[in-house]
Order: C-alpha cells, then structure tokens, then sequence
C-alpha cells in the first residue's frame, strides 16, 4: 500500500467535528459519567499512554480522536506520530497522549472508535484507489454513509485518495430513476431543472441504458451516471461520450471488478461500499 501524493485532504474544520464527537461522548458518559474510571483512578494521577495498530492500512481520524481527548479533559494533549491518510503497518505508534490518566480512559473508546471507522474507510478507499492506478477514473464516495458521520466519513475517503461525490441534496443535482419516472422522461426531468436551477450548479443525470444516454446527451448535461451498466456497454458509452459529458459508473463495484471498469475509459466510478461497508482498522490504547 502506497503513501500516495492525496489531493485536498484538508481536514473538516473544528467548528463541524466537535459537534460530531461530542455527541459520541454525550452518548458514551450517559447521566453518570465514567463510574469505572473515577471509582479506581486517583483524580491527579498522570499516566502516558499511546495509541498504536494491530492491522496495516491507512490512517484517519485523528483530528477526530484529539477532540475527544480535550472535549474530555482539556489538559489532555495528543502528538501524532503518524498523520491521516499516511499508510501505517501492524504494531506501528500512530498518537501519544500526556495527562490526566482519568481523562485517557474516559475519552478512550469514542477516540479509538473514530480512528479504527476512519481509518477502514480510508484503507478500503485505499484499496481501490491503487487498483486504477495508471487509468483516469477516480474513486468517488456516495451518500450511503452512517447517519451524522457523513463530513468525516467523506474525509476519510479522501485520506484514501479518493474524491467526493455530492455531500447532501443541496450542492448538486442528481436526477435519478425515480426523478424521471415521475417526471414522465429524461428531457421533461431535465427542463424542470434548469428552469429553477441557478448557474453555478451542474447537473447529473442517471440512465439505465445506451438509448437513456443519447436522450442525456443530447440535452448536454454535465455528467452521466452509468447504473449497473455491463463493461461493454461502459466501452459503448465513452466512445458515444465522446467527452461531451463526465462519465460516472456505479453499482457492484467491488476490489475485483474495479480495474476492468477503469479500463473502459470512464471517469469516475461510486463506490457506495467504502463507507457503509468498510471494516474498521484495529487500533489499541496502552498505557
């Protein structure tokens, strides 16, 4: 697994994670807080702990995993000792934490729970990204993500390498099966949009089949999405393309077939799977 060169992995902003992580620890903590942890360990005990993998894969999530800590006790001080989106290997010290022992384990689990889904994200992202490596497509995520975790998990995908579809309903247009089923057909769909649609936003459209493709085509919208098409009907479809439109494939993706897909000249391919499927990396706390 490579450390690749990552476009645009800049963290979420504080200001957007905090909310996330505290809500964890709000969970966590419950009414009466950390009876175990307060019970046994003396108020102004100090203890160094780090955090350190079981498993290869790529990181993610520390920025995620420091907020717990301070949210908990904001003495707590946390150094990376590896960064996101950095391929790590079995065994390897990734954080040190200093201060107050209380605080560590309190802040523990919601701090390790980040890191090892962040990191499965980013990893199995990783995974696909690698297996493209000398095609143009590019490893999207989608909107399949868990409930409250979409900024993060989105980072994650990015640690990984890859790139970012649309983060919610409101910062693209997608006009889906169902859309043009109610709509009465694609070009109906589409007038629809543009009449309301203001000029900074693309749009996207789904199709099912090569005929579906020339009617989106036709209407010059900004990218196609290609559903559960077979790999010939990929090649047909870059060849009509022709680049008059970005071309998406989605649907079945997996570690297998994603390199043939690459190989029909598409542009991006979804992958739904490296968010809501991803297994998480096994990361410990040890004092």
């Amino acid at each position: 697994m490579n450390n690749l060169a990552l476009p645009f992995v800049r963290p979420p902003h504080l200001l957007v994670v905090e909310p996330i992580v505290r809500r964890a620890l709000e969970e966590d903590l419950g009414r009466g807080g950390d009876l175990t942890t307060d019970l046994i360990v003396p108020s102004g005990q100090h203890a160094p702990a780090k955090i350190v993998t079981r498993q290869s894969g790529v990181l993610a999530g520390i920025i995620a995993a420091d907020c717990a800590f301070r949210l908990v006790d904001i003495s707590l001080r946390l150094e990376p000792a590896a960064m996101d989106g950095q391929a790590v290997a079995a065994a390897d010290v990734i954080a040190h934490i200093e201060g107050s022992a209380r605080g560590v384990l309190t802040a523990e689990r919601v701090a390790l729970n980040f890191i090892g889904h962040l990191s499965g994200v980013a990893t199995v992202t990783r995974t696909l990204v690698d297996a493209v490596v000398g095609t143009k497509a590019r490893i999207v995520c989608t909107r399949k993500t868990t409930p409250g975790m979409r900024t993060l998990e989105k980072y994650a995908v990015r640690c990984g390498g890859g790139f970012n579809h649309r983060f919610g309903l409101d910062d693209a247009i997608l006009i889906k099966d169902n859309h043009v089923a109610v709509a009465g057909g694609i070009p109906s769909a589409v007038e629809r949009v543009r009449r309301g649609l203001g000029h900074m936003v693309r749009i996207e459209i789904e199709v099912d089949t090569l005929a579906q493709l020339d009617e989106a085509l036709a209407l010059g919208v900004d990218t196609i999405l290609l559903d559960n098409m077979t790999l010939e009907e990929m090649k047909q479809a870059a060849a009509l393309a022709h680049g008059r439109a970005i071309l998406e494939a989605s649907g079945g993706v997996t570690a297998a077939s994603v390199r043939a897909i690459a190989e029909t000249g598409i542009d991006y391919i979804s992958v739904g799977a490296i968010t809501h499927s991803a297994r998480s990396l096994d990361v410990a706390l040890d004092f």
